[in-house]
């Protein structure tokens, strides 16, 4: 079985469930202070979030609003980028946006064990910052060997670059890692990069299609609050650890070595 090395970990939906009441919100205060009449409800930001990153969102909407590209809108978008960014760094600031059930214990079990951790986000560096630092205190950041976040690489999900960069930052071989995600498109990126990948389905993304996933639950649960699910077509339900995390890899190279033979065959 390949030993499992590192956990790289998506913040959005994944760490915290940040969507919902925090940048939604923050996008809706950000068009206000614009003078803006736009306003995004909870169906239609469950849309816009099949764009990834939030000055492509931001784009994306404009272009869809009629709005002609060019110096004037990019302006635009860059000021509202801004403000939503001050908006939503304020939410955090509150300390009533926490971290998922089972997350801080996760990251304890693998910090303790010597597992090297990571981050992989298209949100801004600020934003990650300001969550690790409310949730896991001052030194959060010193946890995390690599912190991929914002516009470090130019492709976003699902594209795998944030992955591949994580990747060589980290000087490991994908299969020596886990992506912990909870979108599609996070899947697919991290998939693309050839990480094994466990999804902790969020608000927004419970009815999106995780084909190649590891497992794909509500969450990694607290004792008091069981995680449910599937591994594989297998019901699942419970708290998951770090040997949950290295069982579930290694059925994955079990199965890879059996398509490698089967082909071999051929």
């Amino acid at each position: 079985m390949t030993q499992l090395r590192a956990l790289v970990f998506d913040v959005d939906g994944t760490l915290a469930e940040t969507e919902r009441d925090g940048h939604r919100r923050a996008f809706n205060a950000a068009f206000v202070e614009l003078g803006l009449a736009w306003h995004w409800d909870a169906e239609a930001y469950g849309v816009l979030l099949e764009v990834a990153g939030g000055k492509e969102r931001l784009s994306h909407f404009a272009t869809g609003q009629g709005l002609p590209r060019g110096s004037e809108l990019d302006a635009l978008l860059a000021r509202l980028h801004r403000a939503k960014t001050r908006h939503y760094l304020a939410l955090l600031a509150t300390g009533n946006i926490g971290l998922r059930p089972g997350v801080a214990r996760v990251l304890r079990e693998a910090h303790a064990r010597g597992l090297r951790l990571a981050i992989a986000t298209t949100t801004t560096p600020d934003n990650v910052t300001m969550l690790l630092d409310r949730t896991l205190g001052a030194d959060a950041l010193r946890r995390f060997d690599v912190i991929a976040a914002g516009d470090v690489v130019p492709a976003k999900k699902p594209a795998p670059d944030i992955y591949c960069w994580v990747l060589e930052r980290l000087a490991l071989e994908p299969e020596h890692c886990i992506a912990i995600e909870d979108s599609a498109i996070g899947l697919r990126s991290a998939r693309a990069a050839g990480l094994p990948t466990l999804v902790t389905h969020s608000y927004y993304t419970q009815h999106q299609d995780f084909s190649g996933a590891l497992a794909v639950l509500d969450g990694l649960g607290e004792p008091d609050r069981l995680a449910t699910g599937h591994v594989g077509a297998e019901p699942w339900r419970g708290v998951v650890d770090l040997a949950h995390l290295e069982a579930w890899a290694g059925r994955t190279d079990r199965a890879a070595c059996r398509q490698n033979a089967t082909d071999g065959a051929h």
